[in-house]
């Protein structure tokens, strides 16, 4: 299988695996890999009332550092910018909104070595 295939594969499984994370944490999952013109967010959800944006890294291999590092200013700011997207329609933000990060550690035959649910890891800037 290609870098390109293999990695996607386990962005989507990683994703999997957050989101059934959270819903057993009692989120309402709204919607899963929204993309739009400015990026893309890969679990909307909501945590008693509170709107989750969702950021989920997935590594196989300890090389590149904790996944959750991998979500530096840049990719915060893309972030950002996809949730104000997303709430356009209701022309204001809810009363709240949050952003989680999930990491996930995989071994070769994509098991869990490690979960990590980061709760409001970052806030709008």
């Amino acid at each position: 299988m290609k870098w390109s295939l293999r990695r996607k594969k386990t962005g989507e499984t990683g994703e999997e695996i957050a989101a059934r994370l959270l819903w057993k944490k009692g989120f309402r999952i709204i919607e899963r890999n929204y993309r739009c013109e400015v990026g893309e967010i890969d679990v909307i959800a909501e945590d008693r009332g509170v709107v989750v944006f969702v950021e989920v890294k997935t590594r196989k291999s300890p090389a590149g550092g904790a996944p959750e590092e991998a979500v530096d200013r840049d990719k915060r700011r893309r972030i950002l910018r996809a949730a104000e997207w997303y709430l356009k329609p209701w022309a204001r933000w809810p009363q709240s909104t949050r952003f989680d990060i999930v990491g996930i550690e995989l071994d070769e035959n994509d098991a869990v070595k490690a979960i990590r649910h980061t709760p409001a890891a970052f806030e709008p800037e």
